[in-house]
């Protein structure tokens, strides 16, 4: 069946439309959420100068998830999960419009690290729900499909946020320091306003659970919380396949981290000029742009691979595919260079994480999902977190080295090698006990 069919075919699924309109405009808001913190963050020359700076950011924002996040994963399994996508957009309405009063007041910077931590928070929710929630609304034979379409054009939406995010960082007027942000801020609220909007009208209980969770239980379950995330890590284990999916995106998404950390020093120090943050902003936001290229190309390419290649395979190509990425960054640290590995690498990125998405998914219960992809969650920010770290050791100001971006490529080869010898096929086990 050709791509078009396929998304024809999903189409006429009510659910599936739904949750598109509602991702794409959660993360068309998502894009220009980030561009603003970038830019309050990342590209005031006042502040995060360096490699260590950076990661140190990094590491604020994220590693604190670790914590937050089991906490939300048992309730994706029990709250409606329809319910999660309309209060958690609302509730990011409210955190940004609180982080443009710190900033118009140029309030301390501890309570915008804080602000945003809870916003990232509450997204990871978000989009862990959605995930969840959609082996609900399409057939079985179709997730693939779906997992290529949805996610991806989640992410392009992203990634045109950011770019609307950068144009109007460059036209909004910029009396202070506070300006660079607040327009891209001010459209990240409209977006989420908006994805609230979308999400009523999704039926109450279409996204699951089957058995949500009564009042009365709540405190019960967060007291079993280490017990259930243990028994959801036991029976990932016990299946095999979605656990060994989720080592190797793990290990793909730290490679990522350790170039996306580079591509801001690079766009600050090489791209651009880092005494003037809009123009440095603007070079990123073109190498985001021109990934969006990449994830679209692998929305298109993995259906249509899907019916000839295994999901095991698939990512096994992609991890090549990645490692040819990154050896162009290697050769260069010229635009042509930096764009380059931009698409092939998100490319690899992208359609390694649709072939994860279907394996976990498929291979795992509905009673288990909520918290597999808790775990999902963790694992891909703490990769994150620990590429940040790596980077701040490793990268000189500039965020250009040779031999690192050589070692990546060289990474991706090792994590092909091992990734060749992981099961296949689920184990029955775990659905036995």
């Amino acid at each position: 069946m050709s791509l078009a069919r396929d998304v024809a075919a999903l189409w006429h699924s009510r659910g599936f439309r739904q949750l598109t309109y509602q991702r794409l405009l959660s993360q068309g808001g998502d894009g220009m959420f980030q561009v603003g913190i970038a830019a309050a963050f990342f590209f005031d020359p006042t502040m995060a100068t360096s490699p260590e700076a950076i990661a140190a950011g990094f590491a604020v924002l994220l590693a604190p998830f670790t914590v937050i996040g089991p906490f939300v994963g048992p309730l994706i399994d029990r709250w409606q999960r329809q319910r999660i996508l309309v209060v958690a957009n609302l509730i990011r309405v409210a955190l940004v419009a609180a982080i443009l009063a710190v900033l118009a007041v140029d309030g301390p910077r501890w309570s915008l690290y804080a602000l945003a931590l809870v916003a990232l928070s509450v997204n990871r929710f978000l989009l862990a729900s959605l995930t969840a929630g959609l082996p609900r609304v399409v057939a079985p034979h179709e997730l693939l499909t779906a997992n290529a379409v949805l996610p991806t054009l989640g992410t392009i939406a992203a990634a045109v946020g950011g770019g609307i995010g950068g144009i109007v960082t460059f036209i909004a007027p910029q009396a202070s320091d506070a300006g660079l942000a607040s327009a891209s801020l001010l459209g990240a609220c409209v977006g989420f306003g908006l994805a609230a909007l979308a999400a009523t009208r999704i039926g109450h209980r279409a996204l699951g659970p089957a058995e949500p969770l009564e009042a009365g239980e709540l405190g019960a379950r967060l007291r079993a919380l280490a017990t259930e995330l243990a028994d959801g890590v036991r029976y990932l284990h016990a299946r095999v396949t979605p656990f060994h999916a989720l080592a190797v995106m793990a290990a793909q998404r730290l490679l990522y981290g350790l170039m996306f950390v580079a591509s801001i020093l690079i766009s600050r120090n090489v791209l651009g000029d880092p005494d003037r943050p809009e123009e440095a902003l603007g070079a990123f936001s073109i190498v985001v742009g021109v990934a969006a290229v990449g994830f679209g190309l692998a929305a298109v390419l993995t259906p249509l691979f899907g019916d000839r290649i295994s999901r095991h395979r698939w990512i096994l190509v992609c991890l090549g595919v990645g490692a040819a990425g990154q050896a162009l960054l290697a050769i260069s640290p010229a635009p042509w260079a930096l764009l380059g590995a931009a698409v092939v690498v998100s490319f690899a990125v992208q359609g390694a994480k649709i072939a994860v998405d279907t394996i976990v998914q498929r291979d795992t219960d509905d009673r288990y999902r909520g918290r597999a992809f808790t775990l999902y969650d963790m694992a891909y920010n703490v990769a994150f977190v620990g590429a940040a770290v790596i980077a701040g050791l490793t990268l000189p100001d500039d965020g250009y080295s040779h031999l690192l971006m050589a070692c990546v490529a060289a990474a991706y080869v090792v994590v092909a090698l091992v990734w060749v010898r992981a099961p296949r096929e689920p184990s029955a086990a775990a659905e036995r006990a």
